[in-house]
């Protein structure tokens, strides 16, 4: 279904809504090829193929005592929370704070903040952006902030949810082990306005380990670890009713084992190359369907002088920089090769079916899903080649 441009229009901020290039994406929407009309370097996210993800997500967590709550850190996106929270999750997860208050201004009600905050004036604004949803939650991972928050909340009169953050094996952030989780789920005890909601143990070091009984020794180890955390909180008396975490690359482990009741996968919705050459082809965990690419980059062949390449707009600003290069998904190109040419420019060459024309549109695979949705203001929403809607990446440059 394709809402009317005046419904988009007033969505988007007036800063957003009056560029130029906006206002003819919103004059051609709904029109037969208006998806390769769009300015470039552009984000463009297939419905149909994001859809799809979601619904094989949905089938592989059917009968399992398993909640999710996947990670906006992904898209930024209101609009794509809530596909996903009408899809059934339970809610969402934000990186940051300041991705969480751009996010329920935009109406999403279900937040877990899975990065450990610090400081009194962060503490301030987590407690009143929960008394303002329906459900929120932090995670914490050492005293000082929990004195913080416990100030914070008592000021507000405001009894706050918080996780023990722990850590299993990425030495990011969390506890170290049970006798630090203790130490911890004591000090929030002590405090009137927290309650302890349960424990969170994420291994972003896994999620892209291409070897599947590597990776699948790699997260065994790390719920290890959070299973003897839960277990000592346990005996102690605590309660624990939410054990988090869990990634889209950790999918099939993290469900194999069973100790997580809440997962938080996030680049399932939208794939990209690094976890397609690191997951080479693994089905869901019901063994019937694989996540689909459904983000691309669309650039366009700006200058074809040269006999052995072309340069497309879309350089170091258009994609993330920090895994594999940007790999061709538009038929017919498959075969080239991307590479950086400059901030604002890539370099394509070797043999295509197709010939090369200045403003030829080309789409790419992106290497890292999270920091390219980070260089955009806004998603295109297609269906097929038309454009059928434009959504704002709220969380973009929201700091903590």
């Amino acid at each position: 279904m394709i809402g009317s441009a005046e419904t988009i229009q007033a969505a988007l901020p007036r800063e957003i809504a009056r560029r130029a290039h906006i206002q003819e994406a919103l004059a051609d929407l709904g029109r037969p090829g208006s998806r390769y009309r769009v300015a470039t370097p552009a984000a463009i996210v297939d419905l149909d193929i994001l859809e799809k993800n979601v619904a094989t997500m949905r089938k592989a967590l059917e009968g399992k005592a398993v909640a999710l709550r996947p990670h906006a850190k992904s898209h930024k996106c209101s609009r794509i929370a809530r596909i996903q929270v009408e899809a059934g999750a339970a809610g969402i997860c934000c990186a940051k704070l300041g991705e969480a208050e751009a996010l329920a201004e935009s109406g999403v009600q279900s937040v877990l903040v899975t990065s450990p905050l610090i400081g009194a004036d962060i503490a301030a604004r987590a407690v009143k952006l929960a008394a303002s949803m329906r459900d929120f939650a932090i995670v914490v991972d050492n005293p000082a902030a929990v004195t913080l928050f416990g100030e914070a909340a008592r000021r507000s009169s405001f009894v706050l949810p918080v996780l023990i953050d722990s850590d299993v094996g990425h030495h990011r952030t969390g506890v170290v082990g049970a006798k630090m989780a203790l130490g911890l789920a004591k000090a929030i005890a002590s405090e009137p306005f927290l309650k302890l909601r349960g424990v969170q143990g994420y291994g972003g070091h896994w999620q892209h380990i291409p070897d599947a009984a590597t990776r699948r020794g790699a997260v065994t180890q790390g719920i290890q670890e959070l299973s003897s955390i839960v277990a000592a909180l346990k005996a102690e008396g605590f309660q624990i009713s939410t054990i988090t975490g869990g990634g889209s690359g950790s999918l099939h482990t993290d469900l194999e084992l069973g100790v997580l009741n809440e997962i938080q996968p996030g680049s399932y919705i939208f794939m990209d190359r690094e976890y397609h050459e690191a997951l080479d082809g693994d089905m869901t965990p019901d063994g019937k369907g694989r996540f689909e690419t459904s983000l691309f980059v669309q650039a366009r062949v700006v200058s074809a002088n040269q006999p052995d390449h072309v340069t497309v707009d879309a350089g170091l600003k258009a994609f993330a920089t920090d895994g594999p290069l940007p790999r061709v998904a538009s038929a017919g190109f498959e075969n080239l090769e991307y590479k950086f040419f400059g901030d604002e420019f890539g370099r394509l060459s070797g043999s295509s079916k197709n010939p090369f024309a200045a403003g030829d549109r080309i789409e790419f695979e992106t290497p890292h899903c999270d920091p390219t949705i980070d260089r955009y203001d806004v998603l295109h929403l297609v269906r097929g080649d038309v454009l059928v809607e434009i959504a704002q990446v709220e969380g973009r440059g929201r700091s903590q």
